[in-house]
């Protein structure tokens, strides 16, 4: 029996023998990867075999599956941004495999926003730069964009009015890309296309994307022909916590303009021997006048976040009390942010709500004033000899700017309100689908106020439209819905991801205006409308009374895109976005929109990989896609009718009403065919990385007014799609780790940028414009003229005047004529005229140090344009002898070694030459700011955080007009001052000032 039982036994244990490597050669593993910090599911991350080449990706979710062969002992699990683990394979078989970030980071950033998702970094294959949270600069602005300026190559953010708390800036992506239709990017926050930036506290900021390639933006369709920005805001994760967050500010003047005291302009132009002023008793700085000593301002944020990657929450709340260098501008504003996101236990689905209310109080300042300052005649006094304000009817101005800033009211009263909830249900392992519903609303009140007290209403002897009031309500409307499905599939070394979605956007304007004089009362203000007696009332003498417009459009695509990558080095994207818009013409209401972009990690190649120790990553990209641009009026395509007056028929008034627009229905959109070519490297232990980015833009159909016969059209004009535009350039953006060690740091970062520009034509089969169009006309005295050409085949910015050959012993201006010969300024006449200059910077570039000393921090930032004109606005005006009589003028105009002083001749001095243009280059010490880190060991507080900044601390130009920065460079006449989108040039400004900024932020 014994004998029998180990026989069975023996066979039993033979049949074991042949089948367990059998068993073994088919064994399949299963697991997780999570973050270790935030137990986030980590997609993408590379699992191998040690030993073999066998391996696969997570998924979407975490999740992988693995075939095992017998002699497998070890699992290698590695993703960009994250330190390398070895897992010993045992008997357990769902695994979940816990990843640190790298030590050795230089950016701390996993991912990358690409729109309507997100990719790990090893993944993009287009030109894309992520910028987080801790890279912004410290700066107090009305715009969290602001932090970002000089960080983005071939990103150019400028505001002329810095110091003002209610400026917004121009935002440009590689240079001027339309004539009449919007020039700023997209923004996307918290994936809803449209975002509103001025809802946004920069403290809630977790990251910003700037996709600037081609491929990139394309998926956005006829929105994403100026770039797109996705903006990213906090969430909660692990443990809660509450930080708080405030600063307080102080700006002052700098680089003001220099003009005469009341003692040099006795001197210089009163008790010339050729008087150009004249007397009135008083000493009066008028800069200083209508300027704050200081502008104060204070921002506080507390924000509480927490939760479990299943449910997570973030909450902030803001206060910001801003003045502005100016007697009249202020800003107050409140706002809060909610983010909410839960998923269910079996991870079947997940739900995000966001809420984001805010409301501002406005006071709006006067940019006129500060013109006003520096041409008055500084012997004229503020108040007349009974105290009352001094009437002023000399000079360039006839008015007060101190009683302007004083008594006029320019307010606001701003309400915001961005609002998105999202459902995304797990259909299968690899397959969730996404619905986001949001809107997006903003409130504008406008109140606007002149009392009957000015002295320039008293002293003309009005009876009729003394006081002055007006209410102003603008709404606007836009509600979006998102259907995404995303599917990916790994299939050994082979990565998928399909992504196709719909979109329908809605946008509504509403506009009313209510406007009346003659109240019985300035305390009313704005308040009493119906109180005023021009309108309506008892005399009925306009009807200008009210007004009211309304007007809306909508937007409908369907959009997919794929991305594949072999072995995570050969990675190829597509997208298409087929998109249509009510605003397009009848017959061209849908387009399409495709790209494809492809990357080769040249660095994982056999033949570089052990061969060159110093290169960590080498990734080399080129994309190509086709954006487009909408973003103009609505209605533009359609015939419009509006009022041509009135006429009275039988004891009745009508109204007359014909054709105000001629119809279009060819009207499209601006396209853009962009092309791009890039290298992302990281070499020397991943210390120095960086990208290289090559581009040319073709923008087509570039919408503006063009000239028709009339009749058969009713009107003159048609807006139509006409001209070609064309920008390339090459963008640099490294970053260093020069120094890295335990207690000391030192980081480096750079970002250049070069752009051509030429604008093709303005012509196509249909309209034929003249070959240039003349721009940027000079207000009086005098009778300037344009000053810059746009022409095809040359840059925009042109400067065509008048170019010059010194000045005679007369003190006159000589200029070249046509044919070469040098006459005085007023002997040459318009055929005269030259290419002389251009104001677009050809290069822009910022450096960044960031140095560490075991708990300080100190960033110092210098930003720089270089290689362009600016036309002197200060020095033409104000800059000569020869001003106009009893306007101040410069120091410089009386000091022999400026050449402005040489001008003594009023017959030239009104004639716009290249005499006056100067080198805009300039570098500047941007932002400092030092910080100290404590940790502390208490159960109410955990961290704290001191810090300070130092904003436009000084700046390194040899232009003498003041602050190069506050001459714009972004639009159509770049280095000219002025609006080009109002077609307004003038010597209005806002000084610059010195921003100094003391916080602190506390952890509990």
């Amino acid at each position: 029996m014994f004998k029998k039982i180990l026989r069975l036994l023996s066979a039993f244990a033979l049949i074991f023998a042949f089948a367990y490597p059998a068993a073994a050669q088919n064994r399949v593993i299963d697991g997780r990867v999570i973050d270790s910090a935030s137990a986030t599911p980590l997609p993408g991350v590379t699992i191998r075999i040690k030993g073999t080449s066998s391996g696969t990706t997570t998924d979407a979710t975490g999740s992988f599956r693995l075939p095992l062969p017998a002699a497998a002992s070890e699992l290698i699990f590695s993703s960009i941004n994250y330190a390398t683990q070895t897992i010993p394979i045992t008997d357990q078989n769902n695994l979940v495999v816990k990843l640190a970030l790298s030590s050795q980071l230089l950016e701390g950033v996993e991912v990358v926003s690409v729109g309507y998702g997100t990719l790990n970094k090893r993944e993009v294959s287009s030109a894309i730069t992520h910028i987080s949270a801790k890279d912004l600069k410290t700066v107090a602005a009305n715009n969290p964009l602001m932090s970002l300026q000089g960080k983005v190559a071939g990103l150019t953010i400028s505001n002329t009015s810095t110091a003002d708390p209610n400026s917004s800036p121009s935002i440009q992506l590689r240079g001027v890309s339309s004539r009449s239709a919007g020039l700023g990017p997209l923004y996307v926050i918290n994936g809803v296309p449209g975002g509103n930036i001025d809802n946004i506290n920069q403290n809630d900021i977790e990251s910003i994307d700037v996709l600037k390639g081609g491929a990139a933006s394309a998926i956005y369709g006829t929105r994403g022909g100026n770039g797109v920005i996705i903006i990213t805001t906090k969430k909660g994760s692990g443990e809660s916590k509450l930080v708080y967050n405030g600063y307080v500010t102080m700006d002052r003047l700098t680089m003001v303009p220099d003009v005469l005291s009341p003692d040099e302009f006795r001197k210089n132009r009163i008790n010339a021997s050729t008087p150009r002023g004249f007397e009135f008793g008083g000493n009066t700085d008028w800069m200083k006048s209508v300027t704050r000593q200081a502008a104060y301002a204070q921002k506080h944020t507390l924000q509480i976040s927490g939760g479990t990657p299943n449910d997570n929450y973030f909450a902030s709340a803001d206060y910001r009390n801003a003045n502005g260098i100016d007697l009249r501008a202020y800003k107050k504003e409140y706002g809060a942010r909610l983010n909410v996101n839960h998923t269910s236990k079996s991870d079947v689905y997940t739900v995000s709500l966001n809420v984001a209310p805010r409301y501002m109080h406005t006071s709006n300042s006067d940019q006129g004033n500060f013109n006003n300052a520096i041409t008055l005649n500084p012997t004229i006094p503020i108040y007349d000899s009974t105290g009352k304000y001094n009437f002023i009817n000399t000079g360039f101005f006839s008015n007060n700017p101190v009683e302007n800033a004083r008594l006029i009211k320019s307010e606001a009263q701003i309400k915001e309100l961005d609002m998105s909830g999202s459902l995304k249900v797990n259909l299968m392992k690899n397959l969730f689908s996404t619905v986001t519903v949001s809107t997006i609303k903003s409130s504008y009140k406008n109140l606007n106020f002149r009392p009957s007290t000015l002295t320039t209403i008293v002293h003309s002897g009005q009876v009729t439209k003394t006081n002055e009031a007006s209410q102003e309500q603008i709404d606007n409307d836009q509600r979006n819905i998102e259907w995404t499905i995303n599917y990916a599939l790994n299939i050994k070394r082979n990565h998928v991801k399909v992504l196709g979605g719909y979109s329908y956007s809605y946008f509504n304007y509403q506009q009313f205006r209510a406007h009346n004089f003659d109240f019985p009362f300035d305390a009313f203000l704005w308040n009493n409308l119906g109180s005023g007696t021009w309108n309506g009332g008892d005399k009925g003498n306009g009807q200008d009374a009210v007004s009211s417009t309304q007007n809306d459009s909508r937007l409908a695509s369907f959009y997919g895109r794929v991305n594949y990558d072999f072995d995570n080095k050969y990675i190829l994207t597509a997208s298409l976005r087929h998109e249509g818009s009510s605003k397009f013409g009848a017959a061209n209401k849908w387009g399409n929109f495709p790209a494809v972009s492809v990357a080769w990690r040249i660095s994982d190649e056999s033949f570089l990989q052990d061969k060159i120790s110093w290169l960590n990553d080498l990734k080399l990209r080129a994309d190509y896609g086709i954006t487009g641009n909408q973003d103009f009026d609505s209605y533009k395509s359609l015939i419009l009718y509006g009022g041509y007056g009135y006429f009275a028929f039988n004891g009745q008034t009508y109204q007359v009403y014909g054709p105000s627009q001629n119809v279009n229905p060819n009207l499209g959109w601006e396209k853009a065919i962009n092309f791009n070519a890039g290298i992302d490297f990281e070499i020397l232990d991943s210390r120095i990385s960086g990208s290289l980015n090559y581009y040319v833009r073709t923008n087509k159909d570039l919408l503006a007014n063009y000239r028709v016969p009339l009749p058969p059209n009713p009107q003159t004009e048609t807006f139509a799609n006409v001209g070609t535009m064309k920008n390339s350039g090459i963008e640099l953006q490294l970053s260093a780790a020069v120094i890295r060690r335990k207690e000391f740091g030192y980081n480096l970062s750079f970002a250049a940028a070069y752009n051509n520009n030429k604008f093709v034509s303005f012509s196509n089969k249909l309209y034929h414009g003249d070959p240039y169009r003349d721009m940027a006309g000079l207000p009086a005295p005098g009778s300037p003229g344009t000053i810059q050409r746009l022409q095809e085949g040359r840059r925009i910015g042109d400067f065509y005047m008048l170019k010059s050959a010194g000045v005679d012993e007369n003190g006159s201006l000589l200029v070249y004529k046509k044919d070469g010969t040098i006459v005085p300024a007023n002997q040459a006449n318009a055929d005269d005229k030259q290419f002389v200059g251009n104001g677009l910077p050809k290069v822009t570039g910022s450096l960044g140090n960031v140095f560490t000393y075991k708990n300080w921090d100190l960033n110092i930032f210098l930003r720089g344009n270089f290689g362009y004109k600016l036309f002197n606005m200060q020095a033409f005006y104000l800059g000569t002898p020869a001003t106009q009589t009893d306007a101040n003028t410069l120091k410089s105009a009386y000091d022999p070694k400026s050449k402005y002083s040489k001008l003594t001749n009023p017959a030239t001095t009104a004639l716009a030459s290249d005499y006056f243009l100067e080198s805009g280059s300039f570098v500047k010490i941007d932002n400092i700011t030092l910080g100290y880190n404590y940790s502390v060991n208490s159960k109410y507080l955990q961290a704290i955080r001191i810090y300070g900044a130092v904003s436009n601390l000084h700046t390194f130009t040899s232009f003498t007009g003041g602050d190069p920065d506050l001459y714009p460079v972004n639009d159509i006449t770049p280095g000219v001052q002025g609006n080009p989108r109002t077609n307004t040039y003038n010597m209005n400004f806002y000084p610059a000032t010195i921003q100094i900024l003391a916080g602190i932020q506390a952890t509990f």
